[in-house]
C-alpha cells in the first residue's frame, strides 16, 4: 500500500526498536507503516558496542530482570540470525584494588545461570602467564575470568528486521519524516514529508508507535502535540577503532578506576574496537561526535592494561551515538537504567500512542512483544507472538555450522575470492545465492570497487535493503569503509550519486 493509505499501526523510527515492532506487528496480521527520517539504523542503532550481551555490570545496579531477560535472549537471537550474530568469548583480567575476585566470580556465576544458557560455553578461570590471552597485557595482571556473550552486526540486524517486515507486507519508508500527527476520532492522521523532494502525503492509523530514539520526546510534544513531561535522559557513548591489538579471537573487558568498564573487541579482521563512554548529552543527536576527552579516556582505559600503550596515531575511525535512556533519577549517567519503559497515551477510546524509552539491542525482540501486549486492547484480532522461533532473512543456517556452510557456498562460486564469499555469507546468509544468482564469472557481478564490493551487491542493497548513498553501504550495511581507501570510497559515492535511488524498495 502506498502513500495515503489506511493502516493499523504507524511506527515512527527506523532503528532497532521501530523495525522490531514493525516486524512483529506485521507478522501478527496488522497492517504496518514505518517512517524513518534518514536511513535505517542511521543513529543510535548503528553506534552500539555491537554486542548481544546480558550486561554483566548491570548486576551491580541490581537490574536482575533486565539481565535475566537479556541473557535468555542471547541464544534466541543467535538462532534467529547466525550469519550476523555469533558467540564471542570475553576475558576479564583481575585488577587488584578494584572489584574483589570473589565478587567477580559470584557475578559470573549468576551470569552463567540466570538466563538458561544452552549453546554458549560457561565461564572459566584463566592463567594469564600461560594462556595466549595474556600476551600483550602488563605482567601485573596474572589471572582472569573468561565468559561468553555474542557479537552482532548491529545495523544489519535493523535492516533484516525491516526486510522481514516488508516481506510480510509492511510499508517501510526511509528518508520520510513524520512532521505532524493528530487524533481524528479513533484514528491518527499522520502527515509525512519525503526528504528527497519535500513532497508531503498523509496516512491514517489506529495506533501510533513513537520509537524515535533520541527524538522520542520531540515526537511526543512537537509532532503529536501532547503536553508530556520529558522522560528521556540522553547519554552519549563513543567508540574508537584502532589497528589490531591482538592475534587471537577473544575480546577483553577491562575494569576502570571510575567503576566503569571498557571493551577491546576484535573488529573487521584487521582492527580492534574500543568503547564505550557515558556522558550526558544535550545537543542535536544528528550531529553527535566523539570528544577529545572521550578519546583520551578510551586510550587511557585500555593502555592501563597493555604493555604497549594505544595512541592517537593508532586510531583509524571513531563513532558516537546517543542513547535515549529512561530518566530514573540516577545521579550519574553510567547508573541510569538500561531497561526499557513503554508508556501508553490514550484513554476512553482515543487512538493510542505508545512511546519507547530506553532499551538495548539485546532485548529489542522482547521489547516488541511487550509493546504489542500493551496494544492488545486496540487490536483484539492480533495473532499471538511468533518471533521467538522465527529466523531473520538469510538466517536459516545451523547455529553451530556456519563455517562449514560458508565453505560449501564458496565452492559454488570458485571465480570469486573465498574471503569475499565468506564476507557475503556473513552479511546475507542464505540470501547470498539471490545476490549472486546467475553469476558464472567475476565479470557477471560487475565492477569491483574494493573489498569485493561489486555493482551486483550495490544493486542488491538498493533493491532489497533501502540503501541510497555510499554512507548507507560503506558504514551501515557493511563496514567496508574501513577497508577501502579514500579514492575507492569516492568512487562508490560517485557511482551511487549517478544512479537513481529506489524508494521503499521490495525484495525481488
Amino acid at each position: 500500500m502506498g502513500p495515503g493509505g489506511s493502516y493499523d499501526l504507524a511506527v515512527i523510527g527506523g532503528g532497532i526498536n521501530g523495525c522490531g515492532i514493525a516486524r512483529d506487528a506485521q507478522g501478527r496480521g496488522l497492517r504496518v507503516f514505518l517512517a524513518e527520517m534518514a536511513d535505517l539504523a542511521a543513529a543510535t542503532s548503528s553506534a552500539s558496542t555491537k554486542l548481544i550481551h546480558g550486561g554483566l555490570r548491570y548486576l551491580e545496579f541490581y537490574e536482575f530482570r533486565l539481565v535475566r531477560e537479556a541473557l535468555a535472549e542471547r541464544e534466541v537471537l543467535l538462532a534467529s540470525a547466525p550469519h550476523i550474530i555469533w558467540p564471542l568469548r570475553f576475558v576479564l583480567p583481575y585488577h587488584d584494588g578494584l572489584r574483589p575476585w570473589p565478587v567477580i566470580r559470584l557475578g559470573l556465576f549468576f551470569y552463567d545461570h540466570l538466563g538458561g544458557r544452552r549453546i554458549l560455553p560457561p565461564t572459566r578461570s584463566v592463567d594469564l602467564a600461560s594462556d595466549a590471552v595474556g600476551k600483550g597485557l602488563k605482567r601485573t595482571y596474572r589471572r582472569a575470568f573468561e565468559y561468553s556473550d555474542c557479537w552482532v552486526e548491529d545495523a544489519r540486524l535493523v535492516a533484516l528486521n525491516a526486510r522481514d517486515a516488508a516481506d510480510r507486507g509492511a510499508d517501510i519508508h526511509t528518508r520520510t519524516q513524520c512532521v505532524a500527527a493528530r487524533r481524528d476520532g479513533a484514528r491518527w492522521r499522520v502527515t509525512l514529508e519525503n526528504r528527497r523532494d519535500g513532497s508531503r502525503f498523509e496516512i491514517t492509523a489506529r495506533a501510533l508507535v513513537n520509537a524515535a530514539g533520541p527524538w522520542v520526546s520531540e515526537v511526543l510534544t512537537g509532532v503529536a502535540g501532547l503536553n508530556a513531561p520529558a522522560r528521556d535522559r540522553l547519554v552519549k557513548g563513543s567508540h574508537i577503532v584502532v589497528d589490531r591489538l591482538f592475534d587471537h579471537d577473544r575480546a577483553y573487558i577491562f575494569q576502570n578506576a571510575d567503576g566503569r568498564i571498557c571493551f577491546a573487541i576484535p573488529y573487521e579482521q584487521d582492527f580492534t574496537l574500543i568503547g564505550t563512554t557515558d556522558e550526558e548529552f544535550d545537543g542535536d543527536p544528528a550531529t553527535v561526535a566523539i570528544s577529545e576527552s572521550e578519546t583520551d579516556y578510551l586510550l587511557g582505559a585500555v593502555s592501563e592494561y597493555l604493555e604497549k600503550p594505544v595512541t592517537r596515531s593508532d586510531i583509524r575511525w571513531s563513532y558516537a551515538g546517543v542513547r535515549p535512556l529512561y530518566d530514573d533519577g540516577a545521579s550519574k549517567a553510567q547508573e541510569t537504567t538500561r531497561d526499557y519503559v513503554l508508556t501508553l497515551d490514550g484513554e476512553d477510546g482515543a487512538a493510542p500512542l505508545l512511546s519507547v524509552f530506553g532499551g538495548k539491542i539485546t532485548t529489542y525482540r522482547r521489547l516488541a512483544e511487550h509493546a504489542l501486549e500493551k496494544l492488545a486492547e486496540t487490536f483484539p484480532q492480533m495473532r499471538r507472538s511468533w518471533t521467538r522461533t522465527a529466523t531473520l532473512p538469510g538466517g536459516d543456517i545451523p547455529v553451530t555450522a556456519f563455517d562449514e556452510w560458508a565453505e560449501k557456498v564458496a565452492d559454488r562460486y570458485p571465480f570469486l575470492d573465498r574471503g569475499v564469499v565468506h564476507r557475503l555469507c556473513r552479511a546475507y546468509g542464505t540470501r547470498v545465492d539471490a545476490l549472486l544468482a546467475g553469476a558464472r564469472s567475476a565479470a557477471d557481478i560487475g565492477r569491483d570497487f574494493g573489498g569485493g564490493l561489486s555493482e551486483r551487491e550495490i544493486a542488491y542493497l538498493k533493491a532489497n535493503e533501502w540503501a541510497e548513498t555510499a554512507e548507507d553501504i560503506l558504514w551501515r550495511r557493511s563496514k567496508l569503509g574501513l577497508h577501502l581507501d579514500a579514492g575507492q570510497r569516492e568512487a562508490v559515492d560517485s557511482y551511487m550519486r549517478s544512479a537513481v535511488p529506489q524508494q521503499a524498495a521490495r525484495a525481488g
